[in-house]
């Protein structure tokens, strides 16, 4: 929900008790934006190269306004039984600005890619470079290869239309990645030496942390440098945004998986397909994928507890699936199940290069104990598990056609909000507009599976599967 008003901060209308289909707002709270004048008053602005770009043809509402902002939250209780006591959250609409703070021939930006593979990484990259080319006359484009590490330790790639052409139909990233390697101090002082004065950074949860760092590392030393996140989460756990980049392809493979699994359980006596999906602390590829394939007979996510016997329990819900159809598809988020799966002290303690604690294999795990189940209750009895993990499989494709033009417009949008003058802050979809987001506000955002809501209550409906409460 798009709302134009130049008193956007204190926005309300009237009440009326006796029309309840009249809504009523108490005030809107927009988010601040960080910006370069706040550390740099004496910056001036400048007209924007968009109006003299021959692409453009900039018309009345074509360049947007500090009052144009976006709500962030759109469904709301008409009865006034559970009035929202807070005011309502909004933010700055993503998009260009009349006025900018960059002179084009004086940019120098660096893009760097941390962290996993997702789909859609070549084609953000692609599309900044292209929109600050295209669009703003920069020619001063360089990646940053190898990650966070990449700053202090490699020289940067100097980056051209030409060479990224194509970068969009390749998956992983052409920048290469890796994970840790964050040294706020070199990395600042890289940025400062080689004279960058954007910064696009494109990373996961850890990655954003990180450049809140470097973002306020920037603000201490009062440099006129700009710094950007654009999330990237094949799990689709960075909170406040509609979704991040190649979730949806994510989703689309997952599928094939699943398809892949019903094919196996149902060429089988007593056939069960086990797949497992990306999703370390969230479920959403799990949940999105039983919802759209309808080949799942049940979704085991980190957000809700399971528990293997006795009355309620998984064996017991298969058992009978088995019994019905003779076979059956389980699908498991990597997250799932962790706190049942025996640990090892060593184990305990081990942590991956960000700092996460190193998960056990689920799915293995699952076919074990399934395997160990059927032997001691059906002994005389076919059974077969087919365990399939697409997980690099899933990450490691291009985009597909509707991630592509996600990433087209959350570059674009964050290159529009870095010329702006706005600084620490991400770009990305809210309610299906772009906004702009504070960066601290997002790396502390997590999007998890509300299993209260009407969605995972769907899941439930299309799988028949218990909700896993002890009776």
């Amino acid at each position: 929900m798009a709302v134009t008003q130049p008193e956007a901060t204190n926005l309300t209308t009237p009440q009326s008790e006796q029309n309840p289909s009249q809504i009523s707002f108490s005030s809107v709270k927009l988010q601040e934006l960080p910006h370069l004048t706040d550390y740099l008053p004496n910056l001036q602005s400048l007209p924007s190269p968009l109006e003299n770009n021959r692409f453009f043809r900039p018309s009345e509402g074509f360049y947007l306004t500090p009052g144009d902002v976006i709500l962030r939250q759109i469904a709301y209780d008409l009865s006034g039984t559970f009035s929202p006591s807070a005011p309502h959250q909004a933010y700055h609409r993503a998009g260009p600005r009349d006025r900018v703070y960059f002179e084009s021939s004086q940019i120098r930006a660096a893009i760097v890619t941390c962290g996993g593979l997702c789909p859609g990484l070549n084609t953000v990259i692609r599309e900044l470079v292209d929109g600050l080319w295209d669009l703003y006359g920069v020619r001063e484009i360089f990646g940053v290869t190898a990650g966070y590490r990449g700053f202090y330790e490699r020289e940067p790639v100097r980056l051209n239309p030409k060479l990224v052409r194509n970068w969009h139909k390749r998956g992983g990233t052409a920048l290469e990645t890796s994970r840790g390697g964050f040294d706020l101090e070199k990395i600042v002082d890289a940025i400062q030496d080689r004279g960058f004065n954007q910064v696009y950074i494109i990373g996961g949860d850890g990655s954003m942390r990180g450049a809140v760092n470097i973002f306020n590392e920037i603000c201490r030393r009062k440099l006129n440098v700009s710094v950007t996140g654009i999330p990237k989460t094949v799990d689709n756990d960075v909170g406040i945004i509609d979704r991040s980049f190649g979730f949806q392809t994510a989703v689309e493979m997952a599928q094939q998986a699943i398809g892949a699994a019903r094919v196996e359980a149902e060429s089988a006596v007593n056939g069960i397909g086990l797949v497992k999906l990306m999703g370390r602390s969230t479920g959403h590829i799990a949940l999105h994928a039983t919802l759209s394939s309808r080949d799942v007979d049940c979704c085991l996510i980190p957000e809700t507890d399971f528990y293997l016997e006795g009355k309620g329990g998984l064996f017991e819900f298969l058992d009978q699936r088995l019994k019905e159809n003779g076979q059956a598809v389980l699908v498991v988020a990597e997250g799932a199940g962790q706190k049942l799966i025996p640990r090892t002290d060593a184990q305990k303690q081990e942590r991956d290069e960000s700092g996460n604690l190193v998960l056990l294999d689920v799915g293995g795990w699952l076919k074990s104990e399934l395997k160990k189940w059927w032997q001691r209750d059906h002994a005389n009895e076919l059974f077969t598990v087919k365990y399939i993990d697409p997980t690099y499989m899933i990450r490691a494709v291009h985009a597909n056609a509707t991630d592509n033009a996600y990433c087209t417009l959350v570059a674009h949008s964050a290159i529009h909000g870095v010329m702006a003058g706005y600084t620490g802050f991400v770009s990305g979809p809210i309610n299906g507009t772009y906004a702009y987001i504070p960066l601290e506000e997002v790396a502390k955002a997590k999007n998890e599976v509300n299993v209260r809501d009407h969605k995972w209550a769907w899941v439930r409906s299309v799988t028949s599967q218990p909700d896993f409460t002890r009776i």
